[in-house]
Formats: structure tokens, sequence, C-alpha cells
């Protein structure tokens, strides 16, 4: 939001007027100012300038040579390009040796054989605008050599570019940032006179459904979406260029004046932040005014001159035959004011937010009133807005007003009523405040605040407030803001913790962030929103139409962050998520839900050292870091070989993991093909595991004295088939050991000659104690066969001889 410091203190003279002092005031109230640019410090070199004589450049078809009066001695001569300078004509003007705001030094120029003296101006060139087609034309008696600052009404002014966050619309105006800043809150506000201007007279004629004004029937067929609408009728105005204070106005926050009527518009819009639209009422056909859904399919062509096709759920205003503006949006070109117009219908109305939201986003349009429409509009500031725009356009464009003005209003807007308890306060906020101090720090804004009872208040919330303060713990923080956050102390007061124990499966995720990132994993937060390929779960309003889907699994948006890490040289990447993935339920039903921990991994095993080679990571560490998080998320799951559809894992290089009979996850090698990887990549694994709803707590830790007895060690080498995992034949190990195994390694792996095809030798190393007693060799040796004998039951298991 621009905002111009004299355009506020014209509202609030008690502003302050130094542009760093507000703008920390603005800081301290939550609203940070991202940028203050002095007008005078930018344009203190520009001067009035009177062009008096105009001719063609003798070496240059599209060139003006002029000679100008800036208030010296003699004439200047300039070389002009822009197509609208006339002899007679009054311009900003800048000197040889002027700077001018975008830091550019005015030099003498030698141009097509002619020199030139100094520089006209267009409004974008001295940053008041964005109109560069044409010098900057002005409007004033002022002498040649006059200080632009001085005519033009910006001297001592600046523009200030203040950050809103999206639920305070109300401060999207320049009262709306006075009734924060100024010292007498809205006591202290005050609208500028109209040069020219005076209160206009007229009654409202309300109905709930429809009023006939002048001749003009006006009429609300979706009392939803459309809460009141004001309109009137003005004959006899004269179009044209607006008063030089108006047009100071709007360029003083970078607005581009159109004509007076326009300007008179957008002049509310910005000062009090309620947008009002003016029809050439010549061009409404049968005399009608009517607020509707559009009809399936039809069209409009809006004042950006693009024609856009409208669906039945979106809001427009219609004459009796077609569409004249996208409700809150954007007028229609046809029914627009130009220099023709003589009669206008001007209409101030009150949107439903969610719905212009909804048809903003879905046409593509971006626009000053429907960025303040979605954002809520006071609606009991509609007469006042409607008076104000009359007022300036009687002024500056003449005409006779109607004495009657429509006000169809099915919706009669009801201020909210909130008890806020002064106890509550205390106990939120850690400060004690009396039922004066709240009052005192809610009035200002506009809150009316009955004390009657010392303990509990009733505040009546005003209109430009009411679609962000509808609850009790609102107001509270409306009194902590106003209070200043810097004034509270630093010490927590006493408190007593929550007897709420966390749910297991927040603890769960504590606990696997702990065990992934201690193990060198990087955790990452990736949108949920992914393409069409990669879901089921269509968005009825999606953020980009590439993405129109909620996400099936976590691993895809992994692998699009390991292909931007490896093109940019980042060849180690060690990535883990925890989020929710989506599935489609039967028709009728919301989606199903999961919480899901994924992973991916690529490139060295371990960091870079001068001591050792560089190891690629392999399916072994995938299956060591995948053993690691089963046993804490689910000790009952295992991996099997096996393939998931839509894993993206290579063929024959993972793992389904299992529980009883559900499968609960995958893991394995990602296969090339669906990644865009340099040549120098090496293998990507990646594992996906959902998460136990209810995940069993975790047992509290049992403190045990180390061992006071020795441990005995056995080791044998068996001969394995591939098809028979290690895992398992360590947990046949531990059934067949008794209380005293201590421990099962695996101690060796050997693959390759004078081993029968089709196996390996694993060899183990079992470690055997007692907590109360030496072990002898025969009890030792009695639990080692015993184990031996279990595990040569398993088939194609035997000892290495």
């Amino acid at each position: 939001m621009n905002v111009s410091l004299g355009w506020l203190r014209a509202l609030a003279p008690g502003v302050e007027s130094d542009p760093e002092a507000l703008s920390e005031r603005l800081a301290a109230l939550g609203f940070p100012v991202e940028g203050a640019v002095a007008h005078g410090a930018l344009l203190g070199d520009i001067v009035v300038g009177r062009v008096v004589e105009a001719g063609q450049h003798p070496n240059a078809d599209r060139l003006s040579l002029c000679k100008v009066d800036a208030g010296g001695d003699e004439l200047l001569s300039v070389v002009c390009g822009a197509p609208n300078v006339r002899a007679g004509g009054i311009y900003p003007f800048i000197p040889v040796g002027g700077v001018l705001p975008g830091g550019m030094k005015i030099r003498k120029a030698k141009i097509r054989g002619e020199r030139s003296f100094g520089m006209l101006c267009s409004a974008k060139e001295l940053g008041l605008g964005a109109d560069h087609s044409g010098i900057l034309e002005l409007r004033t008696d002022a002498p040649a050599g006059t200080p632009f600052l001085e005519v033009y009404g910006l001297r001592g002014d600046a523009c200030l570019d203040v950050e809103v966050t999206a639920n305070r619309g109300d401060l999207l105006s320049h009262v709306g940032i006075a009734r924060e800043v100024a010292p007498e809150g809205v006591e202290g506000i005050s609208l500028p006179t109209v040069p020219g201007g005076g209160a206009p007279e007229f009654e409202l004629r309300s109905d709930a459904a429809e009023v006939d004004v002048d001749g003009v029937t006006v009429s609300i067929r979706e009392p939803e979406l459309c809460g009141r609408f004001l309109g009137a009728v003005v004959r006899g105005v004269k179009v044209g260029p607006s008063p030089d204070w108006l047009q100071a106005r709007l360029r003083s926050i970078g607005a581009r004046p159109i004509n007076n009527v326009v300007d008179a518009t957008n002049y509310v819009l910005f000062e009090l932040g309620q947008p009002t639209h003016a029809y050439d009422l010549s061009q409404l056909r049968g005399n009608a005014v009517i607020t509707r859904l559009a009809d399936e399919g039809e069209s409009v062509r809006t004042l950006d001159e693009v024609d856009r096709t409208l669906s039945s759920s979106m809001l427009v205003i219609a004459d009796a035959e077609r569409v004249v503006d996208v409700a809150g949006i954007m007028g229609e070109d046809s029914s627009s004011v130009s220099e023709g117009t003589v009669d206008l219908f001007v209409e101030c109305a009150h949107f439903e937010p969610r719905s212009i939201r909804t048809t903003k986003k879905a046409l593509g349009i971006q626009s000053d009133a429907g960025y303040r429409f979605e954002r809520f509009v006071d609606p009991a500031g509609q007469e006042r807005a409607l008076r104000r725009v009359l007022e300036i356009i009687l002024a500056t464009a003449g005409g006779t007003l109607h004495p009657v003005v429509a006000d169809v209003h099915p919706r009669p807007w009801v201020a909210p009523v909130i008890e806020l308890r002064r106890a509550r306060v205390g106990r939120l906020l850690g400060v004690d405040f009396d039922s004066g101090a709240i009052a005192a720090l809610l009035r200002p804004l506009g809150f009316e605040v009955d004390e009657a009872d010392g303990e509990t208040l009733r505040v009546t919330v005003p209109g430009w407030r009411g679609y962000d303060v509808t609850r009790e713990v609102d107001l509270i923080e409306e009194v902590a803001r106003r209070y200043g956050f810097d004034r509270f102390p630093e010490v927590a007061g006493p408190h007593r913790s929550t007897t709420v124990p966390d749910h297991p499966l927040f603890g769960l995720e504590d606990a696997l962030r702990d065990f992934l990132t201690g193990t060198g994993l990087f955790e990452a937060q990736t949108p949920a929103f992914v393409p069409e390929s990669e879901g089921e779960v269509r968005l009825s309003n999606p953020l980009a139409q590439t993405e129109p889907v909620l996400r099936r699994d976590l691993v895809p948006s992994l692998l699009r962050r390991v292909e931007y890490n490896l093109a940019r040289g980042v060849r180690d990447v060690r990535l883990f998520e925890i989020a929710t993935s989506f599935r489609v339920r039967g028709a009728g039903e919301a989606p199903s839900e999961e919480t899901r921990l994924a992973a991916v991994l690529t490139g060295r095993r371990a960091p870079e050292h001068w001591s050792g080679d560089d190891p690629a990571i392999d399916l072994r560490d995938l299956q060591g870091l995948l053993d690691g998080v089963l046993r804490r998320a689910r000790p009952g799951a295992r991996p099997v070989p096996g393939e998931v559809e839509g894993s993206r894992l290579r063929a024959g290089r993972g793992w389904v993991i299992v529980e009883g009979e559900r499968t609960v996850g995958f893991a394995g090698l990602v296969d090339p093909a669906h990644l865009d990887l340099p040549p120098w990549a090496g293998d990507v694994l990646a594992f996906e595991l959902t998460l136990p709803d209810a995940p069993a707590p975790t047992p509290t830790p049992v403190a045990r004295p180390l061992p006071a007895y020795p441990a005995a060690e056995r080791d044998v080498a068996l001969i394995v088939p591939r098809t028979v995992e290690a895992s398992r034949l360590v947990e046949v190990a531990r059934d067949a050991g008794g209380a005293e195994l201590e421990a099962v390694e695996i101690v060796d792996l050997y693959e390759g000659e004078r081993l029968p095809e089709g196996t390996r030798s694993i060899a183990y190393r079992f470690r055997f104690r007692s907590l109360e007693r030496t072990l002898t060799d025969d009890e030792v040796e009695r639990a080692f066969r015993s184990i031996v004998d279990r595990v040569e039951e398993e088939p194609g298991v035997h000892i290495r001889r």
C-alpha cells in the first residue's frame, strides 16, 4: 500500500512529519514499511518550464526543437521526442546539472546536430507514475522557474510502501493508516476540503430488492453475495482533465490520472478504501442496473481490453441486455466514462469477499478494487464514500445530482458486540489492565467500549474491522498491539505445565527426526501440490494449473529436490520428510490421509577425506538406515524382496515393507529413467514408510548396572541361500539362544569361488553372558549348539566346513 505522507497529514495533522519516525511507528504496530521515498529529495532540481516555441527538428522526423522559458534570462534550446509537446504548454523541466530520480545527471547534449540544454520530463521519469508516452503537462499559472514541488503540492511529501497483511483490508486506505497513527485516533481525522466542493444533498430510497431512481431500475438478485448497492444519477457533467490538486494527490502515490470522473473514484478508493465505479449512463441499455450471477459462457470485454468468458458462479453487474462490470473487480469497456460522456450512473456496493477472491483468481484479473473487496470493505462506510465521490465529481466535472439515490439493501450490517473479560486479558498477556486502560487502548481505533461492568466490557466492533475482529482473543490482540509489544516484561510469569500428554504420533515423529538427523540426513519440507501424474485427489481451486492434485507419495517430491541439487553440482544429498499423503476414497467421502516418512540418498557414504577412498552409498546403507527406522516406527514390519507399483524403483533392486498382511512402504534403488540426472551422478536410493496412526508409547528406559561378569563368544560360518535374508537367521538365533544370549553380530560375508551356486557365506558371532555369575564352558556350548541346530533347520542353511 503506497501512502503519501502529505495526504496522511491532510487527514490527521498530528501525524509525524518525519518519514523515518512514522515508519518506526507503523512497524511497531505490525505494519513494516518496505521503503520510503521523499519526493523533495528526488525532485528538487525540477522547475516549471514554459515552451515558447515548438518546431520540427531539422534533422529528425520524430524529434521537436523547442525554446523553453525556465525562469532564466534567456530561452533554452531543448530537443524533445515526446509527441504531445506544444508551444504555450507548461511542463516539468530539469536544466543542465540537475539529477532525475533514477540518478541520471542532465548534461549538455548534441542531438542530430542541434544542442539541447535540459529535458522536459514525463511522469515516469519523475517517479510519479508509469506513463512515459508523453511529457507531463501541468495546469498552473505559476511563473516559469517555480519549483515543481510547490506547483505539484509535493513539497515536504514522501511516499511510504506499507506492508499490509491479508486480514487487514481496512489499512488499504489513507484513512485506515491514519486511524492507526493519528495521536487522537479516529477523533483526530477529518476529510480535507475539496476545492469548489461541498457535501451533496440527497435522499436515500431504500428497498431490499429493487429501487427506481430517475428512470433507472437498480436491483439485487444475489443478496448473499451483494449486501448493499447504492446508485446515483448525475447529469450534465463535462469530462476532462482533473485539477492539479487531484492529479497531485494521485501521482504522489504513483497512480496515473485519467479524467476528472475516474480520478474522483480513484481518489476515494485510496482515501477511504471503498471502491466506487462510474458508468456512462447513455451506454446502459434498458435503464436497468442488475446485480446477478453470470450466465454460463457469457462474455465481457473488460477495461484492460481483454475478452473474458464467465461462469455461472461469478457475480456481475449488468444492464437489461449484457454484463457491464465483473462485480467488484473491473468494469466493461463500452460503458466506461469517456470525453463524450454527459450523464453518469455512480455506484457504491458491498460484495462478499470469498466470491470476489474466487472470481479474481479464475479470470486472472488484478485490480485495486478487487484487492480491497477480497479483504473486506467497511459495510458501514458506503454512504460516506458515495457522498465523497459525488462531491469531487460535482466540484471537478460539474453536473446536477438527482436528489434521490437508490439504496438496495437486502442484508443490513449489524455491528458485532463482543464481551471482553478483564481477567482474560491479564491471563493471556501477563500484564494486569484495568477496564479504563483497556478502553483507552481500543477507543482510538473506533471500538465502542461499555465499561458498565468493570470486569467484563462490552465492545462494539466498527464496520472496517468487522471481518478480522470476531472473538474475544482478537480484541486482546488489539490491546497488546496498541500497548506495545516492546513494553511487555521479558521474564515469563508463573505458569502451570499442561497435564495433557502429546499424541504418541508426535513423539514418534520427534524420535525419527532425532535418529535421521543424527545419521546425517537433512529434513525437507516440500509442497503437497503435484502434477496430475503423481496424485488422484483433485483440488477445486489449485494455485497452479500444472499442479492440480494432492500427492499420493512423498518420494517424487524429494526426487525433484535431488535433481535440483545435482544440477547445481551438489553430489551428496541426504533428505527426509515427514508429511501427509492423500488418496481418493468412495464417492462423497473425504480423501484418506496418511502420515508418512520418506527419504532419498545419493553420493558418498562418508564425507571426503584424504585418508581413504570415497565409497558410494549403496543398498546395504539404505537397509541399515531402514532397520533403524523400523525399530522405532514399526517393530513388527520387515522388508521383503518385491516391488510396489508406481514406486519409481528399479525392478529387482528393492523391497516391499510388510507388516502382517499389509504393505506399509517400499525401499530400494530408484530407476534412473524417472530422473533427470547429470552423467556423473551416482545411484539414488529411497524409501517411504506409512507411520502408524496410534503408535505404541515409548517404554520408559530402565537403568541397569554394567555387567560384572565376563562374556563368552562363539563364531560360526554358515552357507546361506541368497533367498534367505541374513536378518532372518538373527531372529532364529535370538529365539533359540535363551536368556544368556546377549548379542548377535554379522562379522563376515563371502561371495565367490568354492561355494555352491546361489549361496553365500555369512559368519555370525554370538555373545553369551549372565548378569548373576560366570557361565561355564558347558553352558555356553549347549546354548551355542541349540542355536546351530535351529539355524540348520532353515531350508538350505548349513555350517561351512
